[in-house]
């Protein structure tokens, strides 16, 4: 009766999440689990890979968080300049620290700070996609592959519903990541302005369901609608994934 009460609960959380009456059913592949215990309370489709769009961003800033200071400078180089979709609007040469360049990521979805990220950490996008698919090997993942560090489509980029919670239960572990996936609104340097980049979480689950937590959303139309979301109700902690909902909306993520 309990797993299919927080069953319910997650489905009436990606209701609102979607802002449709749709249902999470729809979606080509979800799982909910425990996140004490990574007991599976409902899965649908859960070990099929499929791509993720910026929910890959909860891998790239574990990943970041693990290999780097959040103290160290980071510079946007010239690939991570105008990159597509979802910005913060990074200019060439521009620095920013590690922290405030993973809130950009986690909040506003920032794709340039996931380049800007990657080439501070491992030297270049590949060599840092390389450990983030090593690192979701070392948590148990076997259908994760990381092409990318945002999210955007690519070749041979994939996970599945399972694999992205085990990816989320283990960045969630990390007080810093836990952080900054729960705040809704936070303010940046502007390189050139007068005025704070002003950050608002793209979640808007945190601000609607009672108990959220985070983490993050996602959407491509390769995607389709992706979420990864942890909430707590009577002292119990549950991760939902959600791969390839229908398309309501037309930003890339």
């Amino acid at each position: 009766m309990r797993k299919r009460l927080l069953a319910g609960l997650f489905f009436a959380a990606f209701l609102l999440y979607n802002g449709s009456a749709a249902r999470a059913e729809t979606a080509r592949a979800a799982i909910l689990i425990e996140a004490e215990t990574g007991r599976i309370l409902y899965e649908k489709n859960a070990h099929e890979p499929l791509p993720m769009a910026s929910t890959t961003k909860v891998m790239t800033a574990l990943v970041a968080l693990e290999n780097a200071s959040l103290s160290d400078t980071v510079t946007a180089g010239k690939n991570a300049f105008g990159v597509p979709g979802t910005s913060i609007y990074l200019s060439e040469g521009e620095q920013l620290s590690m922290e405030e360049m993973l809130y950009g990521l986690l909040l506003c979805s920032g794709n340039d700070a996931a380049v800007a990220i990657a080439e501070h950490v491992a030297g270049s996008v590949d060599a840092f996609c390389r450990l983030m698919t090593e690192k979701a090997a070392q948590i148990g993942c076997e259908n994760t592959v990381f092409s990318t560090p945002h999210g955007l489509p690519a070749q041979n980029h994939h996970t599945t519903a399972y694999d992205l919670a085990l990816i989320t239960r283990a960045a969630m572990e990390n007080p810093v990541f836990r952080q900054i996936v729960s705040t809704q609104r936070a303010s940046i340097p502007w390189a050139g302005h007068t005025q704070m980049r002003i950050l608002n979480n793209k979640n808007s689950l945190l601000a609607t369901y009672e108990g959220a937590l985070g983490v993050k959303t996602g959407f491509t139309r390769a995607a389709g609608r992706c979420l990864c979301f942890a909430a707590e109700r009577d002292g119990m902690t549950v991760i939902g994934c959600v791969l390839n909902a229908p398309n309501w909306f037309q930003d890339a993520a």
